[in-house]
């Protein structure tokens, strides 16, 4: 189920709800998923409690037994769109895809680039723009700072949208 707590233009409830369990079926996610819809605020509170990293992010997700919960920065995710040129809706969706594939269990940190090919292939099939793993790989402009890997700008920028990795996995069951 997709909790909107911030009204987005363009992001009609029906629609992410059907595509949260698209990519769930896609992803081999068991179980329920929730997603929440928020505020920078929100999002730098749950990844202060969960992470220990007091900044927004763009996408952390919550691993359980079964399911789990996936939490998306409005204000990161209407950034991104409009730095990458396509609609909110489009960014949320990748947003999404990339949590669930947290919650499959993959982990781009470490996995030597399985998570990235699968969320590619996914990417594709669900006709989506470019995922943030590729974003993050690409010599495109992040964060306003062109041709810097994504570690350079967040380190320029001062600003870090890390995702969430195994860190939580440990934590499984907390929201």
């Amino acid at each position: 189920m997709v909790i909107l707590e911030k009204k987005i233009d363009g992001a009609a409830p029906a629609e992410l709800n059907r595509f949260v369990r698209r990519a769930q079926s896609l992803a081999k996610v068991g179980g329920e998923v929730d997603v929440l819809i928020t505020g920078n605020l929100r999002v730098q509170e749950l990844n202060r409690r969960f992470r220990r990293r007091n900044k927004p992010t763009d996408v952390l997700s919550f691993p359980r037994i079964e399911g789990g919960d996936i939490a998306i920065s409005a204000e990161i995710a209407a950034e991104n769109a409009r730095r990458f040129g396509h609609r909110i809706l489009d960014e949320l969706k990748i947003l999404v895809l990339h949590g669930m594939l947290h919650l499959a269990g993959y982990d781009h940190e470490s996995d030597n680039g399985r998570m990235a090919a699968c969320e590619a292939k996914l990417r594709a099939q669900l006709n989506l723009p470019a995922s943030l793993i590729e974003r993050a790989h690409s010599p495109r402009e992040v964060n306003g700072i062109a041709g810097k890997s994504k570690t350079q700008a967040v380190a320029a920028t001062g600003r870090n949208k890390a995702h969430n990795s195994r860190s939580t996995a440990s934590r499984r069951g907390q929201p």
